[in-house]
C-alpha cells in the first residue's frame, strides 16, 4: 500500500494512492496530485542521515576524502525544519557557488529497535519512500562533521510522496534510482551499491540509541550529484517507491 499525508481544505489528511495514480482522500474522492499541498507522508520521529554510503560516491569525491569502505557509517541528526513534501520549494542561498541534490531511499522505522541483531532488523522496518537531501558543499568544512549550515537547512530535504509498505518492497538493496533536473537525467545509481544495508545500519543504530517508530533514515546517495540553480526542477526517482519532485528558489 502506498500511504500519504496532505494538506486540503484546511485540514491535514492520511491518504492513500488511488486508481490511476490519483490522491484518495478518506471519504473516497479522487484528486490530482497537484490539487494537494504535500506533506511528509508521515510524522517522523527522529530523522537520522547517511554520508557517503555508495561505494560509487566515494569513488566520485576520493580526491576529497580519507573515507574507506570499511569505516564505520558517517551518520548524522537532523531537526523536523528541514523536511518538506513532494512539489514544495526548497531555497538554494544565493551566495552558494555550489549546491547538489542527493537522491536517497528512506528507511521508516516501525518498531522499537534496542540493540537487535542485523538478522532481525528488517522486522522493524515499516516502509520506504524517497528523499533528496540537498547540499551546499560551500559550507561543508569536513566530511567527518556536516555542519548545520550544510545539512539542516530550513526546507532542505524534500521527501514521499508516499510511504510504501515493507511488504511491498521484496528486496530494498535492488531498486534503480536516478534524478533528472529539468527533465535531464543526471544520476543513475542503483541501492545494490550501498557500502551499509539496511539491517546492518539498524543494528549498528539500535546497538547505541533506541530507533522508535516514525524513525527514519536516510541511506545516502550514488555518484552524479551536480550543481542547481534557482528555477531547476529536480526529479529524485526510486523504481517500485515513487518519484518526489521539488523546486529551487532563490533565498
Amino acid at each position: 500500500m502506498k500511504r500519504g499525508r496532505i494538506h486540503f481544505e484546511g485540514q491535514t489528511l492520511d491518504v492513500t494512492e488511488g486508481p490511476g495514480g490519483k490522491v484518495q482522500l478518506p471519504d473516497g474522492r479522487l484528486l490530482g496530485e497537484t490539487e494537494v499541498q504535500w506533506l511528509p507522508p508521515a510524522a517522523f520521529g527522529t530523522i537520522i542521515a547517511l554520508g557517503l554510503n555508495y561505494a560509487d560516491h566515494v569513488k566520485e569525491l576520493s580526491g576529497e576524502l580519507t573515507v574507506t569502505t570499511k569505516d564505520a557509517p558517517l551518520v548524522f541528526l537532523k531537526g523536523p525544519n528541514a523536511l518538506v513534501g513532494h512539489r514544495a520549494q526548497t531555497p538554494r542561498p544565493v551566495e552558494a557557488a555550489f549546491m547538489h541534490y542527493e537522491c536517497e531511499l528512506a528507511v521508516v522505522i516501525g518498531k522499537t529497535a534496542k540493540r537487535v541483531q542485523a538478522a532481525d532488523a528488517m522486522e522493524h522496518v515499516a516502509g520506504y519512500t524517497v528523499c533528496n537531501d540537498y547540499a551546499v558543499r560551500d559550507y561543508l568544512e569536513n566530511f567527518y562533521r556536516p555542519n548545520l549550515r550544510v545539512k539542516n537547512r530550513d526546507a532542505c530535504t524534500a521527501i514521499g510522496p508516499w510511504l510504501i509498505d515493507a511488504a511491498d518492497v521484496p528486496d530494498p538493496h535492488a531498486l534503480a534510482l536516478r534524478t533528472r533536473v529539468n527533465g535531464r537525467v543526471t544520476q543513475s545509481g542503483n541501492t545494490s551499491d550501498m557500502i551499509h544495508r539496511v539491517a546492518d545500519l539498524i543494528a549498528y543504530l539500535s546497538g547505541f540509541m533506541t530507533l522508535s517508530p516514525g524513525d527514519v533514515i536516510l541511506t545516502g546517495t550514488p555518484d552524479g550529484v551536480v550543481n542547481v540553480q534557482p528555477g531547476d526542477v529536480v526529479e529524485t526517482e526510486i523504481d517500485g517507491i515513487g518519484t518526489l519532485v521539488n523546486t529551487l528558489t532563490p533565498a
